[in-house]
């Protein structure tokens, strides 16, 4: 079974893309974040056409009005798709939000699943690991996306009992899912590695293989974010 997620950053912008990437990678659940479209001008027809069933929350509910978490059960897995909020300062409201939001992630994973289940987080979580998974972490240091509190709220996923997929293949530093627009960061080699698929025992134990697709991140009006792509036995 091959699992993916990718932040493509407005399906309306990128659903030609999408559409040619989904036949050439072909996997059996994809999950897609930042789509910006609300739910009745979610282009249902187009992953149908592909052999797709397909859920979408585009319209926020519930303590605020951003939608950022869709749960599905696909193939007996517990798939959850998030898009976690960027925090844009430290210290500001924004950031305290983006804190408070991965606490809530947390409860509604322990409230609605066990590690004990095949279970699956993936997403855009706006949160690098470790040092490892940034370009310069002198630079990036003091800024979102790398401060102990935000780290802290990933390993409390973790510690309830998931793992990061994509490291269980591949160790090396320098390998990215983001890559800012401006100053050519990508062709450079500049970026973060902020997109994750957690998976529970029972599912990481089947990992077979894993890949960044910086193919998709390349052309004409590319998303910054590329796909993260896990195989898993059946």
């Amino acid at each position: 079974m091959r699992i993916a997620t990718w932040n493509v950053n407005s399906l309306k912008v990128r659903l030609p893309r999408i559409e040619a990437w989904l036949a050439e990678v072909q996997p059996d659940i994809a999950c897609f974040q930042e789509t910006k479209v609300a739910d009745k001008a979610f282009p249902s027809l187009a992953f149908s056409t592909l052999g797709y069933e397909s859920a979408d929350f585009g319209d926020g509910a519930g303590p605020d009005a951003e939608a950022r978490l869709l749960s599905a059960t696909c193939a007996g897995i517990r798939m959850m798709s998030i898009y976690a909020p960027n925090g844009r300062a430290v210290g500001s409201d924004h950031y305290q939000y983006k804190l408070a939001w991965f606490e809530r992630l947390k409860n509604h994973l322990a409230a609605t699943c066990t590690p004990e289940q095949p279970v699956a987080v993936c997403g855009d979580f706006n949160v690098a690991p470790t040092d490892a998974d940034v370009f310069d972490p002198a630079k990036a240091s003091g800024g979102t996306h790398v401060t102990l509190p935000e780290r802290e709220a990933l390993a409390e996923l973790e510690r309830w009992g998931l793992s990061d997929a994509f490291r269980t293949v591949w160790d090396a530093p320098n390998v990215y899912s983001w890559w800012d627009y401006r100053a050519g960061d990508f062709h450079e080699g500049r970026g973060m590695r902020i997109d994750l698929v957690l998976m529970s025992a029972p599912l990481v134990s089947r990992v077979q293989w894993a890949v960044i697709d910086r193919n998709a991140r390349k052309g004409k009006q590319p998303s910054d974010h590329a796909p993260v792509v896990i195989d898993v036995a059946d």
